[in-house]
């Protein structure tokens, strides 16, 4: 044999050692028929081992080319080849770059074989190609449907086939079964061969057993039980309630996400210098578990010494930066509270214009004072300025009303402050499930290019069904609404309600950028029906519209004036008032018309408008009704609420709101325009279920009789539930505590002066207790609230479950 064709040799074995690994692949094609019966063809047969001879090339294997032929190719055309060799014709040739020639087509991943050599003056190329995939099979799999399996795989039908590209897939597979807790599954790929260099690409799958968790034990632990430290971590002992959950598998990845977990649990205790000495799985004589053990060193635990911040700036004064952090001297050391800290120092110098610092604490631990002293190095970069800011992932909103809620420009000073306002001025408008801001370098050192990254999320919500409940009773309802119309943040809402107890339709349109200004100017138009025989004994309709506009007074406090039009009519069932009706009621049956104007101020300083853990927020709302018509009122209402959280997935608020409404000409207050409480505003009662009420109406059953006053306070703790994030599940426990009441006297009293004794009005206090679920469903968002009611006056309607829900798209 010939130089020549001893070097093509040399690189043919040299490219079939690279499809060593591949030997399963190479066997199972060679029996491929047998498994796939309904294939004639037969299997993929291994590659030749030894190299295939070329007749009469140059022994000298250097010559200059005087053209190159491309033969053994079908559906690849010749120019496409050539276009990929580093040769051309009048080009001379050495083995060297005959060797790169080849390596070059193999990159290509086109081709199952490659040999190059010259032939007199002609350079041979006798290639191979890959075959094309037909359809890619999956055998064997019952804990993965087929969807999930092509999710893991990146051939698919009509691609070339390639071996590593078999092998990552194959590996792939393995990968998800092993997440499963199926770390005996095996893959093994096979081909099929068929006509015109096609083959069908079959994984067969041996899922194996699953394994789980028999036991987590610890040795060394001496702070903590192995309990706590079992419920640290997030791989659980196989238990038979634990039927939805796979972290009962054994996972290693998981296992060492655990050990994260725990070495975090540790340092926030104070032990600095806590380890895990080894983490051991042993799996059982019968190969279904693994008995897990865990080695801690705890090592002693520390307090936090001395906190020095250092800083290269000027501007930025160390004393001035060591007083935000949350860290004190003689602290117990606790190692969220670093990256607390630098994320404190990091806003910080953001809000001076600096958005590109790099903040390093270092440590020294003294094992003898059991003191840690931490030392925050402050470099900072050049101050910076917005050169370009980009938005992404709208695909619907426009550019224009995601802008215009940014309070920095192009060219403006970089802001952290005013970063952190936007994402929740974006937030806040509902459009979008998350809102993340980043900044990059830009073209100089001191330009930075923020990127606005949106996903945007439902914003329509359409509500379409029938139903029963002992409160709303038969209802069908069909409802849309869009806070973010064509895209430019319109709010559109058409609504038509139609049940035994309620009957309304309306509309209501809001232009959140009126005349181009920050304006958001609205109308409304509606015609409502409420059936109130059950609560009080009476019908009420109201036909009217109204118009509204509001305007930010800064970042965190909003006004909001209207005018609303309507008119009202009270109707009671035919004899009523002959001697079983409320008198209280009695008086205002009729038609009135009611003109009112009002505002509310909103002032807003919370962390996150969605779910916040930080902040407050109160509001101030008041009607003046008698701008013309028959009724004469003014009515206050006033709420607050707190947020503090307490751990990432512990979050307490406390909130109050309280009310009141007064007449003025000498009018009283009719009772569709008093207080009702109950329901969704007081838990643990029914709508209208508490506060003033008239004993001997209905045969002593009692009309609600509303209020004019109301206070209501609520605790609520938001808990963990166990349940992975993506199930959209919260809960929170609560507690209501309040009062309705103060009628006017002329329903409580006689003509002659004295008091009704069938009118109750005591004010009396009503407290409740309970747990609310919160399910953001497929079908939309779902809230269950089971109550307990702690105090009620006799004559109260309580309840103990409410469900409610809407539908979004």
């Amino acid at each position: 044999m010939n130089a020549n064709v001893s070097s093509h040799a040399r690189r043919t074995l040299g490219s079939l050692r690279g499809f060593a690994s591949f030997g399963a692949l190479v066997v199972a094609a060679s029996l491929g028929t047998a498994a796939l019966a309904q294939s004639e063809e037969d299997a993929l047969p291994p590659p030749d081992i030894q190299p295939r001879p070329s007749a009469a090339v140059n022994p000298a294997e250097v010559g200059v080319v005087n053209r190159i032929l491309v033969t053994g190719n079908q559906r690849i055309d010749t120019t496409t080849i050539i276009s990929y060799l580093p040769i051309q014709a009048g080009d001379t040739v050495n083995p060297a770059i005959v060797d790169v020639a080849v390596r070059t087509l193999y990159r290509t991943d086109l081709f199952a074989d490659i040999q190059i050599g010259l032939q007199g003056t002609d350079l041979i190329v006798e290639v191979t190609e890959n075959p094309v995939i037909n359809q890619v099979v999956f055998e064997g799999n019952r804990a993965f449907n087929e969807q999930k399996l092509r999710e893991e795989v990146t051939i698919r039908p009509r691609g070339i086939f390639t071996r590593s590209r078999v092998q990552q897939d194959a590996q792939a597979i393995i990968e998800l079964y092993r997440l499963s807790g199926r770390i005996g599954a095996t893959v093994t790929p096979r081909l099929v061969q068929l006509d015109q260099n096609r083959v069908d690409l079959v994984f067969e799958i041996d899922e194996g057993a699953q394994t789980g968790v028999r036991s987590i034990n610890f040795l060394g632990n001496d702070a903590f039980s192995d309990r706590d430290l079992r419920e640290v971590m997030v791989t659980k002992t196989s238990r038979w309630w634990r039927l939805f959950s796979s972290n009962d598998n054994y996972d290693p990845n998981r296992l060492e996400y655990d050990r994260e977990q725990l070495r975090s649990y540790y340092t926030n205790r104070g032990y600095y210098d806590f380890r895990i000495l080894s983490a051991v799985a042993e799996l059982s004589p019968s190969q279904d578990d693994f008995a897990i053990t865990l080695s801690v060193d705890e090592g002693p635990r520390y307090n936090f010494g001395e906190i020095t911040v250092v800083t290269e700036n000027e501007r930025l004064n160390p004393e001035f930066l060591r007083r935000l952090l949350p860290i004190r001297s003689g602290q117990l050391y606790e190692s969220d509270k670093i990256e607390q800290a630098v994320d404190a120092l990091t806003f910080a110098a953001g809000a001076a214009g600096y958005a590109f610092v790099d903040i390093r604490p270092s440590y020294s631990a003294n094992p003898d004072t059991q003191l840690v002293d931490v030392t925050f190095n402050v470099r900072e970069g050049e101050r910076v300025y917005v050169e370009r800011i980009d938005i992404v992932g709208n695909t619907r909103t426009l550019d224009s009303v995601i802008r215009r809620e940014l309070l920095l420009a192009e060219g403006d000073a970089f802001n952290r402050v005013l970063v952190d306002r936007s994402r929740n001025n974006l937030r806040a408008l509902g459009f979008f499930g998350d809102v993340t801001i980043s900044e990059t370098r830009g073209s100089e050192p001191d330009r930075s290019v923020v990127q606005v990254q949106v996903q945007e999320q439902a914003t329509g919500e359409l509500s379409f069904g029938a139903g029963f409940s002992s409160i709303d009773a038969f209802v069908i309802n069909l409802g849309i609404s869009e806070r973010n119309f064509r895209g430019r943040g319109q709010n559109l809402v058409a609504r038509l309600e139609w049940g035994s107890l309620r009957q309304q339709v309306d509309f209501r349109f809001t232009e959140p950028r009126f005349l181009g200004r920050d304006l958001r100017a609205g109308f409304d138009l509606f015609h409502s029906r409420y059936d109130f025989q059950t609560e009080s004994s009476f019908d009420y309709r109201s036909t009217g519209g109204g118009l509204r506009l509001s305007w930010p007074i800064n970042g965190n406090t909003l006004l909001s004036t209207r005018y609303f039009l309507r008119q009202d009519q009270i109707i009671v069932p035919p004899g009523y008032c002959d001697g079983v009706g409320s008198r209280a009621l009695c008086e205002q049956i009729g038609s009135f018309t009611n003109s009112s104007a009002g505002y509310t101020l909103f002032v807003d300083y919370r962390n996150d408008p969605i779910r916040p853990t930080r902040g407050w927020t109160g509001s101030l709302r008041q009607d003046f009704a008698g701008i013309g018509g028959d009724v004469n009122y003014i009515r206050t209402e006033l709420e607050g609420a707190v947020f503090y959280g307490i751990r990432p997935e512990w979050v307490v608020s406390f909130q109050g709101s309280m009310g009141y409404i007064g007449g003025w000409n000498g009018d009283s207050i009719r009772i569709n325009d008093r207080f009702f409480k109950g329901g969704n505003s007081f838990r643990g009662f029914e709508t209208a279920g508490m506060g003033p009420r008239d004993l001997q109406s209905l045969g002593g059953t009692g009309d609600s009789l509303g209020g004019n006053f109301y206070a209501i306070g609520t605790v609520e703790l938001t808990v963990p539930n166990g349940l992975p994030e993506e199930y959209g599940i919260r809960t929170s426990l609560f507690a209501d505590v309040g009062t309705l009441g103060l009628l006017d006297n002329r329903f409580k009293l006689f003509p002659d002066g004295t008091e009704d004794p069938a009118i109750v009005d005591d004010l009396a206090l009503r407290a409740s207790v309970g747990l609310s679920v919160h399910w953001r469903s497929p079908m939309g968002p779902i809230r269950l609230d089971f109550s307990r009611v702690l105090a009620r006056e006799d004559y109260d309607r309580t309840e103990t479950f409410r469900f409610s829900t809407s539908t979004q798209f």
